[in-house]
């Protein structure tokens, strides 16, 4: 299975508890996280599917296997399976997210 991307386009508004409220009724436990402007994040993996919405700022997730960068900016979600090499790299502003374990049924 591959990354899926939802860019948000539902206007300029995101809200935090919109957000969470989306997560939880697909039965995840969303936990915000923040980093300041230009953190990176080292390439690793998880053994859950990571589900991710951007709140405020951005950030890009770099794919090493297929070469592939992910932009995203508030109310983008991102499903990355489990065991998918990723980094990342804060934008500018910083960012906050959402984030939540999907754990895989197998």
């Amino acid at each position: 299975m591959s990354y899926k991307l939802t860019k948000w386009n539902w206007g300029p508004d995101v809200r935090e508890e919109d957000l969470r409220a989306d997560m939880r009724a697909e039965g995840l436990a969303p936990y915000a996280w923040r980093n300041g402007p230009n953190f990176q994040y080292s390439p690793h993996t998880h053994s859950y599917t990571k589900v991710l919405y951007v709140v405020r700022g951005s950030i890009t997730f770099h794919l090493p296997e297929t070469e592939e960068d992910i932009h995203m900016e508030p109310g983008d979600r991102l499903e990355l399976p489990a065991r998918t090499l990723h980094a990342a790299t804060v934008g500018p502003e910083g960012v906050v997210c959402l984030e939540a374990a999907k754990r895989n049924s197998k």
